[in-house]
């Protein structure tokens, strides 16, 4: 098997002989330059896995050095060495597609996973998800930037309606990148009461509190060399903002009680229907944590923006749904095509789940999509109440299975006929509203 190939640009002998001996035991062979001219020229002549460049070179920069790479080697992971506390420059590079960066004095260990990651990537280049359904110009270019930033290692921030599919956007996010094998640990910040938000994040020690009888891991040492994905992050109280801002900027994490910090090494994603710029005008959101989260925006896009979509989104969760009802007749597809889906791909999920369930015939009609009677009403309601629908027809579902899963002692057959659902419809909302 070929080893992997670095090019290392620095125009300190003593800093390039340290890169080049770590990497060379990771078994990782090296090419070097000391400027930025020289790097263009091994560029051009060979296939790198990864380069390390400095940020300050000579005859030039590690930002111009990151441009022309994106532009004419963009298969190659760059990641740019900066002076210690230099984040604004660091951020910089990230914007223009840099795979991540390492301050001095350079911490070999983060180096070594940073260099781990970027040989992972490369190794895995070319395979792509089709998780997400569609072929809109607007589901494209979506896909195109899942495809650019999990290549990097910077903060990624989804923005969108509820019921547009963030998490689903976060989850392909890791999957294409280097991080694929580590945890997904999503985290709803406004599902978690804000006195307990703290202890779940970052965990505690034995004694911390009253009831802290033993130690316990938080969500943010979970996701260590996987991914952290801060859904609603809108919701989160300003006084856990400061603290994340921390943990982003340092990659460490303190539990409650403890005196030591832990090295972390995660990547955050995070999202939110709410828009952040005017939370941060409105003093009702951090600032400089905005800045850290949103170093690349992914925007999803609502589902009247993807009207080409619905029919093959219908299709799809037909199949998925595993019923023996697996047709739209005319008239549904023509109702779904005028909808104007306020609750986006969830409402279009649940209009079809119910659908389903009640549904007389082989096929799904108009009058099945329209029992619910909701849809023309919910372009009428205001922003909230319809970014909420989705959430309240799952509680619903989620509260009704429960409770017919309490009623036959966990006998899932018994409880599907109790709902009037088959074994597989039964399976199927139970994995999809994550009931244990």
């Amino acid at each position: 098997m070929q080893k992997p190939l670095a090019l290392i640009v620095d125009d300190e002998p003593d800093i390039r002989e340290l890169l080049a001996l770590t990497l060379g035991r990771m078994d990782i062979k090296t090419v070097v330059a000391e400027d930025y001219s020289q790097a263009i020229t091994k560029l051009k002549n060979h296939q790198f896995d990864i380069c390390l460049t400095d940020m300050r070179l000579p005859d030039g920069d590690g930002l111009e050095l990151v441009a022309w790479i994106q532009k004419n080697t963009p298969r190659v992971p760059v990641a740019v060495i900066t002076a210690h506390g230099n984040i604004e420059t660091a951020v910089q590079a990230l914007k223009l597609g840099a795979f991540d960066f390492v301050s001095k004095p350079l911490d070999l260990k983060n180096l070594r996973s940073i260099v781990g990651n970027a040989i992972k990537l490369t190794n895995k280049q070319g395979q792509e998800s089709s998780q997400l359904i569609g072929r809109s110009p607007a589901m494209l270019r979506l896909k195109e930037m899942i495809s650019r930033v999990a290549r990097s290692q910077a903060p990624v921030h989804i923005s969108g309606e509820s019921g547009t599919g963030k998490e689903l956007v976060a989850r392909l996010i890791q999957e294409s990148g280097p991080r694929k094998e580590g945890p997904f640990v999503p985290v709803n910040c406004g599902a978690i009461p804000p006195d307990l938000l703290e202890s779940e994040l970052f965990g505690y020690r034995k004694g911390a509190f009253t009831g802290a009888a033993t130690d316990k891991a938080g969500l943010l040492q979970s996701a260590n060399t996987g991914t952290l994905f801060l859904d609603e992050i809108a919701d989160m109280p300003l006084s856990m903002q400061v603290k994340l801002l921390r943990v982003i900027q340092e990659q460490t994490v303190r539990p409650i009680g403890s005196a030591t910090e832990e090295s972390l090494d995660i990547r955050i994603l995070s999202a939110t229907h709410k828009n952040l710029a005017r939370m941060v005008q409105n003093g009702d959101f951090r600032e400089d944590l905005y800045y850290r989260i949103n170093v690349i925006e992914l925007h999803v896009p609502a589902l009247r923006e993807r009207e080409d979509d619905v029919l093959e989104l219908a299709n799809f969760i037909l199949e998925r749904l595993e019923s023996s009802i697996k047709i739209l007749d005319k008239s549904a597809r023509m109702r779904l095509l005028k909808h104007n889906f306020p609750g986006n791909v969830r409402e279009l999920e649940n209009m079809l789940e119910r659908a389903v369930t009640l549904s007389a015939g082989a096929t799904i009609s108009e009058k099945d999509l329209t029992l619910r009677q909701d849809g023309d009403e919910l372009s009428k309601t205001d922003d909230g109440a319809a970014d909420n629908l989705g959430e309240r027809i799952d509680d619903v579902q989620r509260q009704a299975i429960l409770e017919a899963l309490e009623k036959t002692r966990y006998n899932k057959t018994a409880a599907a006929k109790l709902l009037g659902l088959t074994f597989r419809q039964l399976r199927y909302r139970i994995k999809k509203l994550s009931i244990d």
